[in-house]
């Protein structure tokens, strides 16, 4: 990972390039609607030229505030209050009969505890290629967390993505923090919103390459972005040493895909992505085939549970290439 100054980024870097060398998008930004929202991370000699943009000092030195696990977590309050409310109609029902005692009320420590021992972790993934003359693992580093964000929660995300959504096209966001590129055949076309930090996913007009842009500005992570940050780092999906300050939010419409690719390293590892509102495959392979519009072939699939997270480390994230095939429906 390098060190404590980086952040992680979204698993949407990649370099516009499919595996026989066509564009698989022109507007990579814009061109596949709706795997995940993906936390990364970037070097900390980025965050020194934000610092001096008023609109980014939010992201400027994230760890102390974002990774706050005193602070209180905004899904768990939100939680309690349903719960109080499940307990109200109990009591009800065991006022009339009179007999059944009453159920002890869980603390909010204790419903986390039950949640958390019930998250299942994968950590095994195993699928051996050559490479570079040598057979490795190129799964090695991946890890796959389910039922780590309940149905409240995913609600709540869901709604504010789309509250972001329509600010975007509103023009009420940051010019680059919203891209919405014009639809023209199955897999492009997707809408995506950028935080913390503005990523480049091709050459552009002004001849800047892939990567990011340090002087362009996107608006900063949104509070309950930073809710879920805390989170990923106090259940131990990601490691407290690389809290991520940076995310890409996808929005696929059905049809929208991710051509194969690999992360740019201005995003330091590990990073993760996380599935909202419908499961998808995702193909991992270090020799990805692009066998038409947002159809692929690889090595090995994993499906994305709604709510989980799959994060992207070691041979996972740099030597085997990841894609999305088209979606059947929409997905965050």
């Amino acid at each position: 990972m390098g060190s404590e100054r980086a952040s992680n980024n979204v698993d949407d870097n990649y370099d516009e390039k499919s595996e026989n060398g066509e564009d698989c998008d022109n507007h990579s930004l814009g061109s596949w609607k709706g795997s995940e929202i993906v936390f990364g991370s970037f070097p900390e000699d980025f965050s020194s030229v934000l610092q001096s943009r008023p609109a980014v000092v939010e992201t400027a030195s994230p760890r102390m505030r974002w990774a706050d696990m005193a602070q209180e977590d905004e899904f768990d309050e939100e939680e309690e209050e349903e719960e109080e409310e499940r307990d109200s109609s109990r009591k009800g029902f065991d006022a009339s009969s009179m007999k059944t005692p009453e159920k002890p009320k869980l603390s909010r420590d204790q419903r986390e505890n039950l949640r958390l021992i019930n998250v299942k972790r994968k950590k095994d993934f195993i699928c051996l290629e050559r490479v570079k003359g040598k057979i490795v693992n190129v799964l090695d580093g991946l890890e796959l967390h389910t039922g780590v964000f309940s149905a409240v929660e995913q609600k709540r995300i869901v709604d504010q993505v789309y509250q972001l959504q329509e600010k975007g096209r509103r023009g009420e966001l940051k010019k680059r923090t919203f891209t919405a590129p014009h639809k023209w055949m199955r897999g492009k076309g997707r809408e995506t919103i950028q935080f913390g930090c503005c990523y480049n996913y091709a050459p552009d007009r002004a001849g800047n390459p892939p990567g990011i842009l340090q002087r362009e500005e996107v608006d900063p992570l949104p509070h309950l972005f930073k809710v879920i940050i805390r989170k990923l780092i106090k259940w131990h999906v990601l490691p407290p040493t690389c809290v991520p300050d940076s995310c890409i939010v996808n929005i696929y419409d059905e049809g929208d895909c991710i051509p194969p690719h690999i992360d740019n390293h201005d995003f330091l590892r590990p990073f993760c992505t996380i599935s909202f509102l419908s499961e998808c495959d995702i193909l991992f392979g270090s020799n990805l085939k692009v066998e038409g519009p947002g159809d692929f072939s690889g090595s090995y699939s994993i499906p994305l549970p709604v709510g989980s997270v799959l994060v992207l480390n070691g041979n996972g994230a740099d030597v085997a290439k990841h894609c999305v095939p088209a979606v059947p429906t929409k997905r965050l």
